[in-house]
């Protein structure tokens, strides 16, 4: 059986609840909620995204809110918890989600962290 998340380990900005409650309202029925998961990478050692899944997993943690739910692998929590999820539009037609209070990964991230080198062109300069 999932666990219940709570906001102690991840919270949503009300600007954020709104635009997921919006998104809810234009997806499939089966759709279970929004699956928020880590990918190893970038200069920080940890890239976050989110997708919309149709199946809670019992080693998921689950946050519930009104028309939604959260959904986060036993993997992937902890490098979560204290992350607050924002979603950002200036207005610009860039809008976004952002995550704040992300973590320090790997004693501190910066240069020589990610794998790239600034030597071929990537990477951290």
């Amino acid at each position: 059986m999932s666990a219940v998340l709570n906001e102690m380990e991840l919270t949503l900005t009300a600007p954020a609840q709104a635009k997921m409650a919006d998104l809810f309202g234009q997806v499939d029925d089966n759709v279970q909620g929004v699956r928020v998961f880590a990918t190893p990478g970038g200069c920080s050692g940890i890239s976050f995204g989110m997708t919309f899944t149709d199946a809670i997993n019992d080693d998921d943690g689950v946050l519930a809110y009104d028309g939604f739910k959260v959904v986060v692998d036993d993997g992937t929590l902890p490098y979560l918890r204290g992350v607050e999820i924002d979603f950002v539009d200036q207005g610009d037609g860039n809008a976004t989600f952002v995550f704040n209070n992300l973590p320090q990964v790997g004693g501190g991230g910066g240069c020589g962290s990610c794998g790239s080198s600034s030597a071929s062109g990537g990477g951290c300069s």
